[in-house]
């Protein structure tokens, strides 16, 4: 099986819901995990927003980069700004996605970012897939 790592800044939203997406659409084509420079915590509106399209993430961890090795068949960056050093592997890919938990205003608006990113991430995550 191949094997898709996808890094982001702290892998509290946007690596997180690609992880997912990748994992409900083709987990058994391939070997899947996320990772950030810097571990923090999986963020609500990132698992609130996945629900919503029937995605559950609530069980994945965040974790930096150093512990998920290297020898990865594509890695995928999915920041806009200080992504991590993709580790040696294959195909290199850069998604440009901002980062939604810096997004302000009310819980709505900020959600409403939340699903801006994971309907981008959506499409980006199936197109992947079916090319690989």
């Amino acid at each position: 099986m191949r094997r898709v790592l996808f890094l982001c800044s702290h892998n509290a939203a946007r690596s997180q819901m690609a992880e997912g997406f990748l994992r409900a659409l083709a987990g058994d084509r391939f070997v899947v995990e996320s990772a950030g420079t810097i571990a923090t915590e999986l963020h609500p509106l990132a698992i609130q927003a996945m629900r919503e399209v029937g995605v559950d993430i609530s069980s994945q961890r965040s974790k930096p980069v150093d512990e998920v090795g290297e020898g990865w068949d594509v890695v995928v960056t999915v920041c806009d700004a200080n992504c991590p050093i993709p580790p040696r592997s294959g195909m290199k890919l850069r998604w440009s996605f901002p980062d939604p938990a810096l997004a302000g205003g009310s819980d709505a608006e900020r959600l409403a970012a939340f699903r801006r990113v994971r309907d981008g991430i959506e499409r980006r995550v199936r197109s992947l897939a079916s090319r690989l």
